[in-house]
């Protein structure tokens, strides 16, 4: 993509980011993509602890670091406490997702940072907002049992994560949100101010229709896989070769224009399928004729078909196969991100575009402070202090 097709609309932001895993990382990852200077702060020799991650986790850090500089300090040394200082008080914001109390006792918490810089945006991601639960040990996969998401997404009795970290990457955007929120007030008042991102309160939010449902109807929602269909055509069928689309019909005319299309001519006389909530009462009466008429199709004939028609519809895709999605490949939605060992890699772009302009991602991945010497020089550090600060240990220059 040309640099002409692309924005930074938070150029000039400096966040300096103390954080690991996902949810922290994600709010700083975003914030970099729109444009922000993210400085991520590690432990010299081991780094942030997704670097060394396998299976699952091997996509961690390459998915929510990217567009960083790394510098590797010694925050536990004094003088690194004393250099990591003299950074934040270099930036409009800073975010941390460790422990409760972890930051105050490295002398790194809300209150004592922003005696020296005012106009901090300290942002802090935690498990749970201020309450009963707040000492609590958080994951997402923990409040995604605990909120009611797990449920609602396993089948009745087999309460189930979510596919993807969704709690973790959603509590990121949320601090985002805050973040921003807090840097337009900061505009009009001249102060900083703390924001909390929980991922407890998060997921639970992701559950408020399922919430409201009860409240206005009186009936507990049950799991999304026994859930009563919506509209009458909403489903996964089978296609030769033992593949799948999602197929859908949601509105009268698309009804009509699904019997035709289909040979189901019949079913549009019947004068107790008129309306989409009696035919999801009856379902049983045409589903299965649905279900043999595309069992006999191949899977791209039933979406070309689909596609004609204008009806909702998807094949069943899976995370490895997007790399080569046309759409994504066409529109901008992948960015190359090189790996440590020097691979490029495909990685979705942010999901935002701003007058027809993507949002310009500017560093790849950044090795374990790969950036200390040239961060460590723009807070005025001389050529010898850097060179003492390394030898000592405190500072790692990757």
């Amino acid at each position: 993509m040309a640099a002409e097709d692309q924005v930074a609309p938070l150029a000039g932001i400096r966040v300096i980011e103390f954080s690991h895993m996902i949810f922290g990382p994600s709010c700083g990852m975003i914030l970099a993509e729109l444009g922000a200077d993210v400085i991520k702060v590690e432990p010299p020799g081991t780094g942030d602890r997704t670097r060394r991650l396998t299976g699952a986790g091997a996509g961690f850090f390459p998915m929510f670091n990217r567009d960083k500089r790394s510098i590797a300090l010694d925050v536990k040394n004094p003088e690194g406490l004393a250099l990591a200082r003299r950074l934040i008080d270099s930036a409009d914001v800073m975010i941390e997702n460790f422990r409760p109390g972890a930051m105050d006792k490295l002398g790194l918490g809300a209150e004592a940072v922003r005696e020296t810089n005012p106009t901090l945006i300290y942002c802090s991601a935690k498990g749970f907002l201020p309450g009963p639960y707040d000492h609590r040990a958080a994951l997402d996969e923990v409040v995604q049992m605990a909120s009611g998401l797990a449920y609602m997404t396993g089948p009745p009795g087999r309460p189930l994560r979510a596919g993807s970290s969704v709690v973790d990457i959603m509590g990121g955007a949320f601090a985002v949100i805050g973040i921003l929120s807090a840097l337009r007030e900061r505009d009009s008042t001249g102060e900083g101010c703390m924001v909390t991102s929980a991922l407890y309160e998060n997921a639970v939010f992701l559950c408020g229709q399922h919430m409201m449902q009860h409240q206005v109807s009186g009936i507990p929602a049950p799991p999304m896989p026994g859930r009563a269909n919506a509209w009458a055509v909403y489903d996964v069928f089978d296609c030769l070769n033992d593949e799948q689309v999602f197929v859908g019909a949601v509105t009268n005319t698309q009804w009509r224009e699904f019997c035709v299309e289909f040979g189901l001519d019949d079913l549009l006389e019947d004068p107790e399928l008129q309306e989409n909530s009696d035919r999801c009462d009856r379902r049983d009466q045409f589903i299965p004729r649905i279900r043999e008429i595309f069992a006999t199709m191949t899977k791209p004939a039933l979406m070309d078909r689909c596609e004609a028609l204008g009806l909702p519809y998807a094949p069943i895709g899976r995370p490895d196969e997007l790399g080569d999605d046309p759409h994504l490949n066409a529109s901008g939605g992948l960015v190359d991100v090189t790996l440590a060992d020097g691979k490029t890699v495909k990685a979705p772009a942010l999901p935002l575009d701003f007058d027809n302009k993507r949002p310009a991602p500017s560093r790849s991945l950044p090795r374990l402070g790969e950036h200390s010497r040239s961060v460590a020089e723009e807070l005025g550090l001389s050529a010898g202090e850097i060179e003492r600060l390394e030898n000592e240990g405190v500072l790692e220059n990757g």
